[in-house]
This record gives structure tokens, C-alpha cells and sequence, in this order.
């Protein structure tokens, strides 16, 4: 690499290069790259281009490819292709079925969960970090009605700068949006300087998630067994089917019998052999 950041002179992918680093994606995460996402692969891996002090995306494509800094650049290549649009209460119809049913049926099960033991739940592609923090307030709300009720969130991703941002609580104001304002009163903190418009979670809820890494296309996740509750949304879409089955035949590993599964709206699981039985929109529960 050179010393000093030359000019960019040429931003865009060839489609030999473009196919190349789709592969090595694939193969990793098992994100599809079909050509459709040409465009935004460049935009995303600009910011490594500059990072790194090349002159173009061929020169990037090279030296990550053909002089051996595949191993050291590979963490940075996945991060910046990883889509991470989240909010709270996203898919809010998730949440209300678990406020209104999802907890009482969970709670008659033989190891009553949140009483004998913890409520497990799993944010199993969690992004910045919205999702998880979400179910912390929820549970908290619940735990308000219910003094013994008790709960422990994980929530894992791949991408490890979205991880970073999870872990500080600290986002948008314009994320708050669809957050409940008697929920938002108890939970949140908003900047009182106007010229930084952000929210931070109060220490209560930070505390509440545990978050790590984990690449979803590994054999084996280092995660308990007798989850409670997974949610799994709105990433589906990047698989093909052989690894859409795949991950989720061993996400239902982690899924103790009774357990629920949530999936995004727009996703399918039908013909997959899952020892799953639907009991509402986008949500499964464990045989």
C-alpha cells in the first residue's frame, strides 16, 4: 500500500471482481451477492478503499485478494457489507404477541420460565442493537406487573462495528419514533444539546443484553440450549434456501420445546422439515 491516499480515480467494480468478492461473502456468511447488489457493494466498500490508502476498487480487489490480506481484511469486508437496518418495536405485532400471550403460554410450561429460572431469549441477528433492547423493555415492563418475574437476553451478530454500536445504547432521536412514550419515559434519555439529536438507553436496560459475536454459518453456535424465545427477523432473505434450512434446523436446536420463534413478515419457512408449528403471523413455536 502506498504511503500517502492517492486520488480515487476509479470507484467501481468489475464484474470479475465484483463475482470474486461475492463468493468469498457468500461463503462466509452465507449473504447472497447476486449482480443487483453490484452498486451498493461499492458504495459500502468506499469508505475501506479510502481506509486504505488505494487508488481503486480493482486496487482493493487486488490487494485483498491477490497479495494476501484476505485474512487481516476479511472482518472489515463483512462489516461493511452487512445490511443493518433495525428500529425499536420494529414488526411491533412481534411484541404485542408476546406481551399478550407469548409470556402467560411460556409461563405454564413444566420449567416456568421467569420464575423457577430466567426467561432466555435470543436476539440472534441483532444489529445495532434495537431488537434486543427492545425485548429489554418489554420485559422490564412485564417484570413491573410481576416482582419475581425474572429474564437474561443475548444477542449476537456477525458484523462487529454494529456491535460496538449496540453496546454504547446510544442512537438516532428519529429511532425513537416508534417506541411507546410511557415505555420512552421510563427507558430513555434524550440529548438536551440540539445540535446532537440522540437518545441514550438508560443503565438498566444496557445492562439487561449481553452481546457477542457469532457467524451463523458455523456448525456449532456458543449459545444454551433451552432458549425460551429466538427471534430471528428480516435476514432470511439473504440466504439461499440450502442455507436458510440449514441455520434454521440449528437455531431449533437452541429451542426448547414450547419455545417461540419469530421470523420477519416477509420471510417463509414452509417446506422445511422444521419441528416447528405456526401459531401467528411469522411466529413458530417448538415441537
Amino acid at each position: 500500500m502506498n504511503d500517502t491516499a492517492p486520488r480515487v480515480i476509479n470507484d467501481s467494480l468489475s464484474p470479475h471482481d465484483f463475482s470474486r468478492l461475492g463468493a468469498i461473502i457468500q461463503d462466509h456468511c452465507g449473504i447472497r451477492m447476486p449482480p443487483t447488489k453490484r452498486t451498493m457493494v461499492e458504495g459500502r466498500l468506499r469508505r475501506r478503499v479510502r481506509a486504505l490508502k488505494l487508488a481503486s476498487m480493482h486496487d482493493y480487489c487486488r490487494y485483498v485478494l491477490d497479495e494476501g490480506a484476505l485474512d487481516s481484511e476479511l472482518v472489515n469486508l463483512i462489516d461493511a457489507v452487512t445490511t443493518n437496518k433495525t428500529d425499536f418495536f420494529r414488526e411491533i405485532e412481534h411484541f404485542r404477541f408476546l406481551n399478550e400471550r407469548g409470556l402467560d403460554a411460556l409461563s405454564r410450561l413444566p420449567h416456568h420460565p421467569g420464575k423457577d429460572r430466567p426467561l432466555k431469549c435470543w436476539s440472534a441477528a441483532c444489529s445495532t442493537g434495537a431488537e434486543p433492547y427492545t425485548l429489554a423493555m418489554l420485559l422490564h415492563e412485564h417484570a413491573r406487573a410481576q416482582s419475581s418475574f425474572r429474564f437474561d437476553i443475548i444477542a449476537t451478530d456477525i458484523c462487529t462495528e454494529v456491535l460496538a454500536t449496540a453496546k454504547l445504547g446510544i442512537y438516532p432521536a428519529d429511532m425513537a419514533g416508534m417506541i411507546p412514550k410511557a415505555i420512552a419515559s421510563r427507558y430513555v434519555r434524550r440529548s438536551r444539546d440540539r445540535e446532537d439529536p440522540t437518545i441514550r438507553l438508560v443503565p438498566q436496560i444496557r445492562q439487561s443484553v449481553r452481546f457477542g459475536h457469532l457467524n451463523l454459518m458455523d456448525a456449532d453456535y456458543p449459545v444454551a440450549t433451552d432458549m425460551d424465545v429466538i427471534f430471528f427477523r428480516n435476514i432470511l432473505i439473504y440466504f439461499d434456501k440450502p442455507t436458510q434450512k440449514a441455520v434454521l434446523h440449528r437455531l431449533c436446536r437452541h429451542l426448547r420445546p414450547g419455545g417461540f420463534l419469530f421470523v420477519g413478515h416477509s420471510e417463509t419457512i414452509a417446506n422445511m422439515d422444521l419441528p416447528l408449528t405456526q401459531v401467528a403471523s411469522a411466529i413458530f413455536v417448538r415441537s
